[in-house]
């Protein structure tokens, strides 16, 4: 007898602020019967479960108490395998960081179909809440998105190309990184000046937004107690940030 296998969505819900959400994730909640969420994701998100879903948290935080990756996708393709439709739901965008093709290397081993359904990252909405673009003609003809740290620790980039003038970085899970980020910065040429912005909680009711530079990057990153994303190149355009903290 043929087994016949679930469906498993992998989706992203956004930063955080429910209003942030695709109508095709809102649908995926609405219908999944189990929901696999990280940590992140916000509870006003959540609210938009179905009353039949069986909503379990995978949590994961940098450098603190996580649920292995193994058992998550354990959890994923043993739902699937009993023919249940399973959202694998992830802060952000699930391509951004978010380990999406280990992920789809499981479900394609274990021949289980899958969806992707793509999220805001918080690159994007740190950047629109500092009313700025991430790219800009005559500024910077490419945009780099880069992690602090990796499984192996603190995790090394292409530091002379960042340290151009103009050179714009949304840089993740840099918080516990930041003196490392300067000091492999401003080895490489990077101006103490360069305008950096820490977007705490981005999108979500208690956000916060911190405005410094290279030269005081560790000092602002200590301020900060929750997940946050470095805007490396970037300063808040005045009228568009009401809360704005400066960091001298």
């Amino acid at each position: 007898m043929t087994q016949s296998f679930g469906h498993v969505t992998l989706a992203g819900s956004g930063p955080g602020a429910v209003d942030h959400l695709t109508l095709a994730v809102a649908r995926a909640l609405a219908t999944a019967d189990v929901i696999l969420h990280d940590r992140l994701v916000s509870a006003e998100v959540l609210a938009l479960a179905g009353g039949q879903a069986l909503v379990i948290e995978t949590g994961k935080t940098g450098f603190g108490a996580q649920m292995p990756q193994e058992e998550i996708i354990a959890l994923m393709l043993g739902f699937a395998r009993t023919g249940r439709n399973v959202l694998r739901l992830k802060s952000g965008d699930p391509g951004v960081f978010g380990r999406l093709g280990e992920e789809l290397d499981a479900l394609d081993a274990a021949g289980i179909g899958f969806t992707v359904l793509p999220g805001i990252t918080a690159a994007s909405a740190a950047a629109a809440s500092l009313g700025q673009s991430l790219t800009e003609r005559g500024r910077n003809r490419e945009l780099r998105l880069i992690t602090g740290h990796d499984v192996a620790g603190f995790a090394e980039a292409d530091w002379a190309g960042l340290a151009r003038p103009g050179a714009v970085a949304a840089i993740y899970m840099g918080k516990k990184a930041a003196r490392f980020l300067q000091g492999r910065l401003m080895m490489h040429g990077a101006l103490a000046t360069t305008p950096v912005t820490l977007v705490e909680n981005v999108s979500r009711a208690d956000a916060r937004v911190l405005a410094t530079t290279l030269a005081d990057l560790p000092a602002a990153a200590a301020r900060l107690t929750g997940p946050a994303v470095i805007l490396f190149g970037l300063a808040p355009r005045a009228a568009a940030a009401p809360a704005i903290e400066a960091v001298i």
